[in-house]
């Protein structure tokens, strides 16, 4: 895991290993890939701008022709599939360190795979830092809690007035 590529498994992971190269040699950085559906499943990747500019609607046509050339000549998948292209949004899936040190302040929700501290799965706070290895969330009672990477399922950031503020305000360029 780095801080500007998410960890996936399984077919996920080949797929990620397969994509990851290519979409960032033209400038972009990969979000998630998560494959839904099994007769004809639906590969839907997620990605963002390297220089973390706006994903346009020509972004995600660019992204699409990219990776669906790239995945018919791997061809990670057995039977037909569909290629799904986005951005991954204002209140996006969080899958990089980068993700949650970006957006520490911010409310998130996060879902473990087994039961963390307190025996709780389920998380929401305020994200107050992260690693490679751990993130830390301060919840409403004012706990911090430290959530080992490897044990999150998924994890999000909330929508609230300040995500949206932080997320539409004008980037200042040179």
């Amino acid at each position: 895991m780095t801080d500007n590529r998410p960890n996936h498994t399984g077919l996920e992971g080949r797929i990620a290993e397969i994509i990851a190269g290519p979409l960032e040699a033209q400038g972009y950085e990969l979000v998630r890939v998560q494959v839904m559906g099994t007769e004809t499943p639906t590969v839907q990747i997620m990605a963002d701008r390297a220089d973390d500019a706006a994903f346009t609607l020509d972004d995600c046509t660019a992204v699409s022709h990219l990776l669906s050339a790239v995945l018919d000549v791997e061809d990670p998948i057995d039977s037909a599939w569909t290629l799904e292209v986005s951005s991954a949004g204002i209140d996006r899936p969080l899958t990089r360190t980068k993700d949650y040190v970006r957006y520490a302040g911010f409310d998130a929700r996060i879902e473990l795979h087994f039961p963390g501290p307190n025996g709780r799965k389920r998380f929401t706070g305020k994200l107050v830092g992260a690693d490679a290895e751990a993130v830390t969330l301060k919840l409403e009672n004012g706990e911090a809690v430290e959530l080992k990477r490897a044990d999150i399922r998924k994890a999000k950031l909330v929508l609230t007035d300040e995500l949206i503020a932080f997320s539409t305000k004008p980037t200042l360029t040179n």
